[in-house]
């Protein structure tokens, strides 16, 4: 029973640059789950003015999501997880820690724009993890790039095999369908919100194939598949799941063309929840225990209640309502009453959740990313790194009789993850490190709005800052004295060197070559 439970469970991330047309997948995906009733409210805006997700003023006066969205529900025998991220690159650090809680990924590329360079940073994190990737090419009913080239920039640009598992004939206007390489079927394109479109069995050696597409375009399409067997590798399901080769497809989301030959495919193809490496062993989703780690917190969703969520993956075993789990960093031991699953922005209480399920645990400020639950064992979870931010500013205090609601605001937002936040050893001044401007405003509008606590920011102008270690503890004291203007500590107190130029960087790295420098926090 619970290896049957766990085998029909797909856990994935879809990721793409902001107009890359994700939003419209998540919705045809959903529309397949008999989701669509909500569906609506995912991101788009079209049906409602703002994403009922979208909960800080910030978010709807721009029009953007923050935050990585949840979404559940059932397709054929398979139990289906989606985690929608955020496609703004201010938010990439989300989408990052979002991909340890996946055992695959769909990829969205724009036919038109090819890979952009958000697509490119997200790629190197899976193929660090050795993620399987999926690789969806939208928007073929606009005019779009031969797709030949789009399969040489994948995989230059992705640095990953390919292999095309559907074929467009046409883009744009003369966009005709796609033939599915896969079931070796023939899809022809109606223009459609909302039909999903008949697939035509047609033998391509036969006349058949002429009389749906017409002659020309029937020649096309066989030397173009000809020249696919010719020159793509056949399909290995192995080597997609090892992360080497991302099958493509191509299709219009928006139009919801070509999305079911992905699903399907998909819940076939794609791994079930898989392995988890934890610091002190291997942790198999089969094992009859619980365990979980916290993936993500999302606080003041509902600024009534000023509830916390955090967002656990389960790893292995089965998580029961009411039982006691233990807290690993706290060593106590906890229960919850009401576990929710999430079905976009329908929240359900649940009893009971397998290996590769998310649930959303109520919190009031126990947990922190990273956190492990267990049936008792002392684990560890690996993969939750902060990545060296790229933007930093001081950060003060505008009203001093508020000190201790801002220190409260800061604690609370650096735990759940929106920044990363380093304190000035030569001065002792506050740093806020983040990956983009963005975050700087909504740090600065949830600190005034949920805790009631001002702040003003001061420029700062730094390259990089980087997490510094050595085995010869005399170079690292001297590296440390040479650069005390430079030295900051971050929140778990380890010694991070904050670099003002890429030369500067490069030199220290020379002069000192003991010493290793990281550029995630996880090392």
């Amino acid at each position: 029973m619970a290896n049957q439970e766990i085998a029909r469970r797909r856990t994935f991330a879809i990721i793409a640059h902001p107009d890359a047309g994700k939003t419209s997948l998540t919705e045809k995906l959903l529309l397949f789950g008999g989701q669509i009733q909500v569906a609506g409210a995912v991101k788009s805006n079209k049906i409602k003015k703002t994403a009922t997700s979208d909960w800080m003023d910030i978010e709807k006066q721009r029009g953007i999501s923050v935050t990585t969205s949840v979404m559940e529900f059932d397709y054929h025998d398979y139990k289906i997880n989606i985690l929608d991220t955020p496609g703004h690159q201010d938010f990439a650090e989300d989408t990052y820690r979002t991909l340890t809680a996946v055992d695959s990924v769909i990829i969205v590329v724009d036919g038109a724009k090819g890979v952009e360079s958000q697509t490119r940073k997200l790629m190197e994190v899976c193929r660090m993890r050795n993620t399987p990737v999926i690789i969806f090419v939208n928007k073929m009913d606009r005019e779009a790039k031969d797709p030949f080239d789009l399969l040489d920039e994948l995989e230059e640009e992705l640095v990953i095999n390919v292999r095309p598992l559907t074929w467009p004939i046409e883009s744009g206007p003369r966009f005709k369908g796609v033939y599915n390489i896969y079931e070796q079927k023939l899809n022809l394109f109606q223009p459609s919100k909302q039909v999903v479109t008949e697939k035509v069995e047609v033998d391509i050696h036969t006349e058949d194939l002429d009389n749906h597409i017409g002659t020309p375009l029937a020649e096309k399409l066989r030397s173009e598949l000809e020249l696919i067997e010719g020159v793509y590798p056949e399909f290995n399901v192995d080597d997609y799941l090892k992360g080497e080769l991302a099958p493509v497809f191509f299709g219009s989301a928006l139009n919801n063309f070509g999305v079911q030959e992905l699903l399907d495919c998909f819940v076939e193809i794609a791994p079930s929840p898989r392995p988890v490496q934890a610091e002190e062993r291997i942790v198999m989703p089969e094992e009859p225990k619980f365990t979980g780690f916290v993936f993500k917190i999302t606080a003041n969703i509902d600024p009534n209640h000023r509830s916390c969520v955090a967002f656990c993956k389960v790893c292995s075993g089965k998580f029961t309502r009411n039982t006691p789990y233990l807290h690993v960093r706290h060593n106590k031991t906890m229960r919850f009453s009401s576990p929710t699953q999430f079905m976009a922005q329908r929240k359900t209480t649940v009893d009971e959740a397998w290996a590769g399920d998310i649930i959303g645990l109520p919190d009031n400020g126990t947990f922190k990313i990273g956190d492990t639950l267990t049936e008792g064992e002392i684990l560890h979870f690996k993969g939750l790194p902060s990545f060296s931010p790229e933007m930093f500013k001081y950060i003060e205090n505008a009203d001093p009789m508020k000190t201790k609601q801002l220190n409260k605001g800061i604690d609370q937002l650096m735990d759940e993850g929106v920044a990363q936040l380093f304190v000035n050893q030569f001065n002792g001044r506050k740093i806020i490190g983040t990956v983009g401007q963005l975050q700087f405003e909504v740090i600065q509008y949830r600190l005034e709005n949920e805790y009631n606590a001002k702040c003003r920011w001061e420029p700062l102008s730094l390259y990089k800052a980087c997490w510094i270690e050595s085995d010869d503890p005399a170079e690292l004291e001297a590296f440390k004295k040479r650069k005390y203007q430079y030295m900051a500590k971050d929140r778990d107190g380890r010694d991070v060197f904050l670099a003002d130029s890429g030369y500067v960087l490069q030199m220290a790295q020379m002069d000192f070559k003991h010493i290793k420098f990281h550029f995630t926090s996880e090392f």
